[in-house]
């Protein structure tokens, strides 16, 4: 790769990094998530000239995650046995965790990391409905879960 291309790269990870690592973290939890970002831009410098021309490259990159960590069978891990953070419900990581992908995918980044849900629907290539129904079922099953009744 020659140095402009290798700086346009670059750029392009540290603008995309962040926020696909976040939706890895929602889908996945924290150490798949981040196998799954690495093996995205791994993939994305072998195929730099393809993915520079793409119109939503994270949300095929992405894609390109899911499908490595599918190979695997990963269970999302949200919570350590060795970890305790006094401002967070003891359940909600085994919760998370039970939740369907697109569930928690949705779940995640809308209430931890503020995207709207047409930002989701742009990762997922899905409509803002879809994301809408994902969150609103999710919701439902970690309140259920963990015993909370909804407010009207």
């Amino acid at each position: 790769m020659n140095e402009p291309d290798r700086q346009e790269f670059e750029d392009f990870v540290r603008k995309i990094e962040p926020g696909l690592r976040r939706a890895f973290f929602a889908a996945l939890g924290v150490q798949h998530g981040r196998d799954a970002t690495a093996e995205a831009l791994a993939w994305a410098w072998e195929n730099w000239p393809k993915v520079k021309d793409m119109t939503n490259p994270t949300g095929y990159l992405f894609r390109v995650g899911q499908s490595q960590s599918r190979k695997k069978r990963v269970r999302p891990v949200f919570v350590r046995d060795d970890w305790h953070e006094p401002l967070v419900e003891p359940q909600l990581g085994r919760v998370l965790a039970d939740l369907s992908e697109a569930q928690r995918t949705a779940v995640i980044l809308v209430y931890a990391f503020g995207w709207t849900l047409r930002e989701v629907a742009a990762l997922n290539g899905t409509k803002v409905t879809s994301v809408q129904t994902h969150l609103e079922r999710g919701l439902r099953k970690l309140r259920l879960a963990m015993g909370v009744e909804e407010r009207a």
